[in-house]
This record gives structure tokens, C-alpha cells and sequence, in this order.
């Protein structure tokens, strides 16, 4: 298998910078053989959410031409902690070696997962219904944990020795909404120069989300979808709990629980998101 080699300095930057340093910290903590160069890394997301500044996700991809981190943004689909001092904060110190302890917001790296279970939806679909794909060079600028950062990994990837991490999470027998490999993207994600696509669910055919990503610099494509029906739902009130279990029926006003639904729900303010990202888990999990 070809290995992935890092092909000098991102961005022009010095070999100190916290993109090379965070790199080489993790590097020296991964072993065995490299990547298989036909899989990507994908992030996923939810794409008729909004930023900070109340532009719509697309919109502001497609305006910026970057796709930028938590710490900027103060958005996430997961916990919202980007901050000084907060858990992000504190898991990247420890993961990257402190290397983006005094950087710029705008330095971190951006989070996605490495598809290595090649599926249609994306690596990490608990996060969100679209993904980015990104481009094979991608890979050489990545790094692998798993599990996910939140859980105080001890086993770290490069794109050179990567395999190893693979057959950790093939074996491992975690939910499917927490069998992620996370990958860590440093330097600028460029998106026209980044991106390969961006793979929408088909709930999202001729809205204004379909509009907005084919003003983005590459191919739009769309997966099978996510479709819950209210009754598949009722047989699972052990996954997150019978009270989002009555959530996700009272927002299905036809039954069935498509990633729309919830965006929907989302945009009318009257449901906790906290709530309704727990019914999206239970649509992520039963709806494929």
C-alpha cells in the first residue's frame, strides 16, 4: 500500500507552527502500516442550521470559502465547550501537546471522521444528516483518534500509520453513532481546493439547502436518506429515552421523521436543541 507522506509546509507555515507541531506530536504516538488511500475523510453536519451570526450554514461556506472550527464558529452538533479552559479546550491541549494552546481560534484544526466503514452517509452521520468529502490530499494534513476526543483516547493515527486504529474500531462493537474514528484536519480547509462533494439527503430535493450547496465550489450528490417512521420509533425507547421518543412523534406530522422534520423543529425555538439532537440521534440510528 503507498504510504502518505506529508509533503512540506501547510500554508507556507514554519515547521513550529501549531499545525506541524500538533502533526508531529501525534505522529510520534502512532505505529503500523498507512492508510488505505482510497478512504476519506468526511465531516458531517447539519445543513439547514445556522452560525453565530445568523447566516445559514451553506451560505456561509459559500461566502467565507473555508470551513472553520468550533472555536470560531460556536457552533457544533456535538457539545458547545470550544473555549478557554473549556473541555475542547482541554482535550486538544492534551491530544495535540499543547501545540494550539496560545494559536489563534482560526489555527485549530477542524473536525471530521475518517469513512472507514465506506458508508453512503458519511463517517460520522451522529453529527449530522450532510458531509463534505474531502480529497485524498486531505489525509497527509489529518489526525486519528479513537474513540471520540471526548473520551480521553489513548490510541492516535497519522495518515502513514493508521491501520492499527482501523482494527480497533472494526472490532470494537460500539453503537453505530459511536463507532467513529475522529480525524482532526490542521491548516486551512480551503473549500474549492479541499472538497471533493458535498453528499445532502434527498428530504432536502429543491429547498433552499439544495439551492445554497450548488453555490459551493464543487459537485453536489445525494445518499439513500434517513426516513424514522413514529411507529419504528416506539420500538426504541431505551436509545435515548420514552420522553424523545414522544418528541420525535409530536414534531412527525406525517409519521415520519426525515432530517428536515427536525430542522424544522429546530427553527421554530420552541424545543430545547438539546432534546431534539437526541431525537436526530434516534433518526440517525433507526432511519437508514
Amino acid at each position: 500500500m503507498p504510504s502518505i507522506r506529508h509533503t512540506g509546509p501547510v500554508n507556507a507555515d514554519t515547521p513550529r507552527s501549531p499545525h506541524h507541531r500538533a502533526l508531529n506530536h501525534v505522529a510520534a504516538l502512532a505505529s503500523g502500516d498507512p492508510v488505505d488511500p482510497a478512504l476519506r475523510v468526511t465531516l458531517n453536519f447539519h445543513p439547514d442550521r445556522a452560525v453565530r451570526d445568523g447566516r445559514s450554514i451553506l451560505d456561509a461556506l459559500a461566502q467565507d470559502g473555508v470551513y472553520r472550527s468550533q472555536f470560531v464558529t460556536g457552533t457544533s452538533n456535538g457539545g458547545l465547550t470550544a473555549h478557554p479552559g473549556g473541555d475542547r479546550w482541554r482535550w486538544e491541549s492534551r491530544i495535540f501537546g499543547g501545540a494550539y494552546d496560545e494559536a489563534p481560534a482560526h489555527h485549530r484544526p477542524v473536525y471530521g471522521a475518517l469513512n472507514y466503514r465506506r458508508r453512503a452517509v458519511g463517517g460520522a452521520h451522529r453529527f449530522g444528516s450532510a458531509h463534505l468529502r474531502l480529497r485524498t490530499e486531505a489525509l497527509a494534513r489529518a489526525t486519528f483518534c479513537y474513540p471520540d476526543s471526548a473520551l480521553e483516547p489513548a490510541d492516535f493515527g497519522v495518515a502513514d500509520a493508521l491501520a492499527p486504529l482501523i482494527g480497533l474500531a472494526e472490532a470494537d462493537g460500539r453503537d453505530a453513532l459511536d463507532d467513529c474514528i475522529e480525524a482532526h484536519l490542521h491548516g486551512p480547509l480551503v473549500l474549492g481546493r479541499d472538497v471533493e462533494a458535498i453528499v445532502l439527503d434527498p428530504c432536502y430535493r429543491d429547498t433552499e439547502v439544495e439551492a445554497a450547496a450548488h453555490r459551493l465550489p464543487f459537485p453536489v450528490e445525494w445518499h439513500p436518506g434517513f426516513r424514522l417512521s413514529v411507529d419504528e420509533l416506539r420500538r426504541h425507547p431505551g436509545y435515548r429515552g420514552p420522553e424523545y421518543v414522544a418528541l420525535g412523534a409530536g414534531i412527525a406530522g406525517d409519521g415520519v421523521l426525515t432530517p428536515r422534520t427536525v430542522g424544522e423543529a429546530v427553527r421554530t425555538g420552541r424545543y430545547d436543541p438539546q432534546d431534539l439532537k437526541r431525537v436526530w440521534h434516534c433518526v440517525a440510528r433507526f432511519g437508514l
